[in-house]
């Protein structure tokens, strides 16, 4: 089903709305997988907003496809690809600016990458080899979502809110969950779902001992 060796890597895709539980899927994944994947998260590639007022800053709609610098994301993909390490960026969520400080990520065999927009982009979407979309229940979301940015991010409840009413609920309305339909495989609640995790996981394992 798939071309994997060393001239050229299998780009595997997950994604899901908010709380779907593809970031801990892509996480099991790679775990299982060891030294022959590696893992990028589409949130890494979000568009350095330095120079940028506060009210400026929170006045962006963070959760559309043109918040994120896909271009770079589908640049590096094309160098794993090639079998060619890549400096990722890393995003700092409490300010909206992009780190100095970048994360080496070398070539593998698998590259596992995750992100809520990830096949709202054509681009990005037409890269990958195989594409996963994690299909979870909207209020088991919606409480991941909560917690994440609360207890992870620091932000209060009330921005939470606003975020989630103004931006969060009409762009995976607009564009993550019609996205679904671009996927090889749904995958109802992520990395959660052991059997659906076995399944994939074995696959992947069974192209990698032909490598």
């Amino acid at each position: 089903m798939f071309e994997v060796g060393s001239s050229r890597s299998l780009l595997l895709g997950i994604a899901g709305g908010t709380g779907s539980g593809k970031t801990t899927l892509a996480g099991k994944i790679r775990e299982a997988l060891g030294e022959g994947s590696t893992l990028i998260s589409h949130d890494w590639y979000y568009l350095d907003r330095t120079g940028y007022t506060p009210a400026e800053r929170e006045a962006i709609n963070y959760d559309e496809p043109a918040a994120l610098d896909n271009a770079l994301l589908g640049q590096h993909l094309d160098e794993l690809r090639r079998s060619n390490a890549v400096e990722c960026p890393r995003y700092d969520f409490t300010t909206h600016t992009r780190c100095a400080a970048t994360v080496t990520t070398p070539a593998r065999h698998v590259i596992v990458v995750e992100g809520i927009l990830l096949f709202a982009v054509p681009e990005l979407r037409d890269r990958f080899d195989l594409r996963l979309f994690v299909d979870t229940a909207d209020d088991i979301r919606l409480l991941r979502r909560i917690r994440r940015d609360t207890v992870d991010r620091g932000r209060d409840l009330y921005s939470v809110e606003q975020q989630y009413y103004g931006t969060v609920r009409p762009m995976h309305l607009q564009h993550v969950a019609p996205s679904k339909q671009h996927a090889h495989l749904v995958v109802p609640e992520g990395g959660e779902n052991a059997q659906a995790l076995d399944v994939i996981v074995g696959r992947l394992r069974y192209l990698l001992d032909g490598v």
